[in-house]
């Protein structure tokens, strides 16, 4: 399951309520299907966002999305090195510093389940995975040859779930 994301947190959120995509987003990570969230998709992971702040996120994720920091030009629309933080499904054969195409405004915290991030005004969290849940703050469909491996990375994964 992928779930996309261009737009803001509050309105995403608000309708993954009112189309009830949000229980099948919850079910489904439940099952242990594999799942992809891209940009404000990966956002709508985490508990809520400064975005939206009445509106809540699917929680899969602990922690907040924040807005980027004032001291760097908003939205971070470039392409943008990743920092490995620790092994990752998603990333593998990526090589040391793969480059990758941002466009937002907000990015989640850095937490336990960040596997890659950026800097831009500070360190941000660009990539996520726990169990069968990823998430990119970038869009890898926009982001060339690696972009193509992240996306090939999540499809074999799907394909081994598929297999069992």
């Amino acid at each position: 399951m992928v779930l996309p994301g261009v737009g803001a947190f509050g309105p995403c959120a608000a309708a993954l309520r009112r189309t009830g995509l949000h229980e099948a987003a919850l079910g489904a990570i439940e099952a242990g299907v594999p799942f992809l969230g891209i940009c404000v998709g990966f956002q709508l992971l985490y508990e809520g966002s400064e975005e939206a702040p009445g509106e809540a996120g699917l929680g899969v994720l602990a922690g907040r999305v924040r807005r980027l920091p004032s001291s760097v030009k908003i939205p971070q629309m470039q392409w943008n090195a990743l920092r490995s933080v620790r092994a990752s499904t998603l990333l593998a054969g990526l090589g040391e510093e793969p480059w990758v195409y941002f466009v937002h405004s907000y990015a989640p915290d850095v937490g336990p389940e960040t596997v890659a991030t950026c800097e831009y005004g500070e360190t941000l969290a660009a990539a996520a995975e726990m169990g069968t849940v990823w998430g990119t703050q970038f869009h890898p469909e926009k982001s060339g040859a690696p972009g193509l491996a992240i996306l090939a990375n999540f499809v074999a994964r799907c394909a081994q779930r598929g297999s069992r």
